[in-house]
């Protein structure tokens, strides 16, 4: 059984929207919830969304080694899975889904391979990633510009994943994504 399904992608492909929908499709799978330093967004809700927390307890955790992957985005937040939420679900034979950076997704997929699934959601077009990072509003224009610099050091990592689909159609997107993960674990038993 894939216990982790892992969707990565370039900020602003739509990867947090498509696994807010893989969810409502199908309720056993269950939310990786992370851990951040970054400021809590409108609408977010502490221990659903993230678990939001300062630098000091993010680098306490590292320190003591609690974390599978963990990174400095930006040069400001740190994002991090804790080692005890994949353990849970492989006890428990859950299915989780990890919404992570593609650092993070190679450093799961490394360590538990043959209990990882790997998406990478790609989006259209640059043009389209620009729009859709203006659009949603919640960083600066400086805050944009750092995030299509990555785009292409992201986009190196696609070949390393299971998977690969383009989201130009959030529907589409989204049912290719639940085919892929019905297909992989069939004959396993959902929401136990």
């Amino acid at each position: 059984m894939n216990n982790f399904i892992i969707i990565s992608a370039p900020s602003g492909s739509g990867k947090t929207t498509i696994c807010k929908y893989l969810q409502k499709l199908d309720s056993s799978i269950i939310f990786s919830v992370s851990c951040t330093t970054r400021q809590i967004r409108e609408n977010e809700i502490d221990g659903k969304d993230y678990f939001f927390t300062s630098n000091s307890k993010f680098e306490k955790k590292i320190k003591d080694d609690k974390f599978v992957e963990w990174e400095k985005i930006h040069g400001n937040f740190y994002y991090g899975t804790l080692k005890s939420t994949l353990d849970e679900a492989i006890n428990k034979d859950k299915m989780i889904l990890l919404e992570l950076d593609v650092k993070g997704a190679m450093s799961v997929k490394k360590l538990y391979p043959t209990k990882s699934l790997s998406i990478f959601v790609e989006p259209p077009s640059v043009e389209d990633l620009k729009y859709r990072l203006q659009k949603r509003g919640t960083d600066s224009n400086e805050r944009i510009i750092k995030r299509l610099e990555r785009l292409d050091s992201e986009l190196a990592y696609k070949s390393n994943f299971d998977y690969h689909i383009i989201n130009d159609d959030l529907d589409q997107a989204v049912n290719k994504i639940m085919n892929i993960i019905k297909n992989k674990n069939k004959g396993v038993i959902y929401g136990s």
